[in-house]
């Protein structure tokens, strides 16, 4: 399917399905009441084990080669930290500059008092996803289709426990089952948005693949530390949420493996 579209087109589709396994996620929340704690450990730790894997497998490793073709070994890891680098500093400045609040954690960055709580956790899992459906777009944007649709499935399968999450945690804060399922669908709205940018981006200017790369990773490295990891531990489940990441990050690379 991939193969007889530009590049841009794929990053643009494929960071759409992507996305959209945020609202797939969020579709039980009509038909379930609750789920605990323990589990939601593990949807959560099974995100991060997915992005943990797509960074190494999907998006550092690919871009290591790419710049060692062209520059010798030194310079390839020299690019790809300087993308890592600049996609953790992107997230932190996105973190500490708009406001948003965690489910655990409570309200984070700049003042918000005329905000509505729904908002705060809106632009919370927007923040989380936009690196996702860039590192997609990224993805997509180099010579090999496979990494992206590798990306794509991995994403959009941990976008599903965390979209559960999300409309789950709405639903506790009072909100209408049907408005929680908007919500979530809504927060994947902004995958298509990175998948755009970062496949664009690297079409026009092909030379900055391995940063591109790196930038995606690094984005999606400071997201799992600081939030993912940080939430999947809530109320002492930390097991939980270390088995989600082995199960996440297992799969990821045998996705990456198998399609590439």
């Amino acid at each position: 399917m991939f193969e007889h579209v530009s590049p841009v087109t794929a990053g643009l589709i494929g960071s759409a399905i992507a996305g959209f396994g945020t609202s797939v996620g969020a579709f039980p929340v009509l038909f379930i009441r609750r789920v605990t704690p323990n589990v939601q450990g593990v949807m959560l730790g099974f995100g991060a084990g997915v992005m943990l894997a797509a960074s190494a497998f999907s998006l550092i490793i690919p871009g290591i080669e790419a710049a060692e073709a062209s520059g010798g070994r030194t310079n390839a890891a020299l690019l790809v930290g300087l993308g890592v680098m600049l996609g953790s500093i992107f997230l932190w400045l996105a973190n500490h500059y708009f406001p948003h609040e965690h489910f655990v954690k409570g309200r984070e960055g700049s003042s918000a008092a005329n905000l509505k709580r729904v908002w705060l956790f809106i632009l919370a899992i927007t923040i989380h996803n936009f690196p996702e459906g860039l590192a997609v777009g990224v993805g997509f944007g180099g010579d090999d289709a496979a990494a992206g649709v590798a990306l794509a499935i991995g994403i959009g399968l941990q976008n599903m426990p965390e979209g559960l999450v999300v409309a789950l945690s709405l639903i506790t804060e009072n909100y209408r089952r049907r408005e929680a399922l908007l919500v979530s669908t809504l927060t994947g709205l902004v995958e298509p948005i990175g998948g755009l940018i970062g496949a664009g981006a690297v079409a026009l200017v092909q030379p900055i693949f391995p940063i591109a790369m790196g930038f995606a990773a690094g984005a999606m490295l400071f997201v799992i530390s600081d939030e993912i990891i940080p939430e999947s531990h809530r109320h002492g489940y930390e097991k939980a949420g270390t088995a989600g990441v082995m199960i996440g990050f297992v799969l990821m690379m045998f996705l990456d493996v198998a399609l590439g």
